[in-house]
Formats: C-alpha cells, structure tokens, sequence
C-alpha cells in the first residue's frame, strides 16, 4: 500500500489542488452556495477514491512483488498477470531471466572447460618434467639436446595457457600494422627448428617477398606457430616436408601451411575448431590439448582474417590463412 501511494502521490497532489482551484472560482463568480460547493467536492472525491480502489485492486500483486523482498531468483518471473501492465512486466522479467540463465550457464560452461583445460595441461606437463629430471640425474652423460626438447615442450604447452587467458583482453592487446609474412614466417621456422629436427620434418618456404599483410605481428606470430606445430607433429616421418607457401588472390594474399602427414578422418574435420576437441588423431598424440586450433580459429576472428581446411587421411593437411593486402 505505501509504494502504491508514493507512486499516485502525485496525481493525489493535482487532484487535491484541482479542488482548491475550482473552489477558488466560484469565490471569484461570486457564488456563495456552499452546500453546492461542498457536495461537488465530495461527489469528486468519492469518486476519485473509487477510482484509486479499483486500481490499487487491479495492480496489487504488481505492488506487492515490488514490495517484498525476493526469496529465490525464479520468484520474480512467477506473476500472476491479469493486467496489461503486469503481462509486460512478467514478459520483461522473464526475458531478463532467460537472458541471465544463458549468461550463468555459458560462465559455468567456461568455468568448467578451463578447469579441465589446466588440468589437462597439468598432466601434460608432468612428463617433460620428468624427463628433465631424468636427465639431470644422469650427471655423467648430461644430453644437452633431449634437455631443450623438453623445455621447448613445456615453451609451446605455457604459450597456450598465456594466450588462452590473453585472448579474454584480446581488445586491449592488439596493434595492427603492415607486416611482411616472408620475415614472420622464418621468424617462425627459427623458433621451432629443434621441433623440426626432432621429428625429421624439413621447412620447405615459397612465401612472396611482396606478401606484406594488415595484421597484428605478435598474434599472428602465435597463429603460425600453432599451425606450423601442427604440421610437424602430425607429420612426424624421415624426408617429410612442410609447405609454408603464399599467393594472392583478388584483393587478399593466401598463406598456406601443408604438411604430408596423416592428414584428418572426414567425421572429425568440422570440429577441429571446436575447443578441447582432439579427435582421433589427438588421442593418439598425448601432448594434444584441443586448444590450438581453436586458439587459431578465435584469433584469425578477431583480427579479421579468414582461415580454410582441407584434409585427406594419409595424405595431409593444408590450412590457408586469408589476409587483406596492406596499403
């Protein structure tokens, strides 16, 4: 009853001075007939009274739910209706409700996915780590190599968790620019050759010197590492090579990964993207986390770059990444 009064208040206070005016007027007609005066008023007011009855009877459960304090969340979308202002209200609330569920579950969804990511990652990290222990304790016959190997293992696994969380305040950590791809991707070759000698894959480079690109360099840096991991790992073979090529076409210059190795089953191809998918192929590679591609996927979104996939089993995998020429 108080919020109904606090919200007619104001229609109290115009009645109210609508009387004083009309009682002002007859003074200034000179009519004297009180009783006249008084009855007028009196039928005015009983009626006006009628009138906020049977609206406050008409809106009480809107009042009352605004009211009183809720219980559980689901108490605000359970309305009575009756009432054209109380439907829209229900409408608005349970859309609002609706809207607040889907946010709840997809935070719950990401919640859970990142635990079992880190976990995931936890355990992938336990073996280099015990490899390096291993080596370490052989202090007669310390393999320098099979050290880096593990510590570039642990490298690759750690830049997945950073970009992982990074990609959260992707818009707050990107700065594009024209950059070359011939120099990013032997930037990228540099950075992975032990990965290549450890698997007896050779980097085979036809990218155009032209091929310059409007792209953020550190990003785009993370996307062709993953991709070139990829290409190593699942093409691991003596005398196998992976092509980084590049080539325009219409208004974008094409960059493509292709490697010789297992290549991709079909029934797996449209959800490679997927996050914390690994498919066959990743089952049988125990570093796979199901993140990479995904990774790539998200990044190449925001940056405004296209990306494409063809795969055949047995025959390899060819990725293309799609760029606007720089001006």
């Amino acid at each position: 009853m108080k919020l109904f009064i606090r919200d007619h208040a104001s229609i109290l206070i115009f009645f109210i001075l609508q009387l004083l005016l009309i009682s002002f007027l007859h003074w200034l007609d000179g009519l004297n007939h009180f009783s006249t005066l008084l009855y007028t008023m009196l039928l005015s007011s009983s009626l006006f009274l009628v009138f906020l009855s049977y609206r406050y009877w008409c809106y009480r459960s809107v009042y009352r739910r605004l009211s009183n304090p809720l219980q559980e969340m689901d108490d605000s979308v359970q309305g009575e209706g009756g009432v054209p202002l109380e439907e829209a209200l229900n409408d608005l609330l349970q859309s609002q409700y609706r809207h607040y569920q889907d946010r709840l579950h997809e935070y719950e969804r990401k919640q859970r996915d990142q635990v079992t990511f880190i976990t995931q990652w936890v355990h992938q990290m336990k073996t280099p780590l015990s490899v390096i222990q291993l080596i370490l304790q052989n202090k007669n016959h310390l393999d320098v190599n099979s050290l880096r190997e593990e510590v570039d293992r642990i490298r690759r696994g750690l830049e997945i968790v950073l970009y992982t969380a990074r990609l959260e305040i992707f818009e707050r950590d990107f700065h594009v620019e024209p950059v070359p791809l011939l120099r990013l991707v032997h930037e990228v070759i540099h950075e992975n050759k032990r990965f290549f000698i450890q698997n007896h894959v050779y980097p085979e480079v036809t990218v155009d010197e032209e091929a310059v690109v409007e792209s953020d360099a550190k990003w785009l840096k993370f996307v062709l590492n993953q991709l070139v991991a990829n290409a190593v790992k699942y093409s691991s073979g003596a005398g196998k090579k992976v092509t980084l090529h590049s080539y325009p076409r219409g208004r974008n210059w094409v960059l493509e990964v292709k490697d010789r190795g297992v290549g991709i089953p079909k029934q797996d191809l449209r959800r490679v993207f997927d996050p914390y998918y690994t498919g066959e192929n990743g089952r049988i590679v125990s570093e796979s986390t199901g993140m990479g591609l995904y990774l790539v996927q998200e990044v190449c979104h925001k940056l405004g770059h296209g990306i494409e996939m063809d795969s055949k089993v047995g025959e390899g995998t060819t990725v293309r990444l799609l760029f606007f020429r720089a001006n």
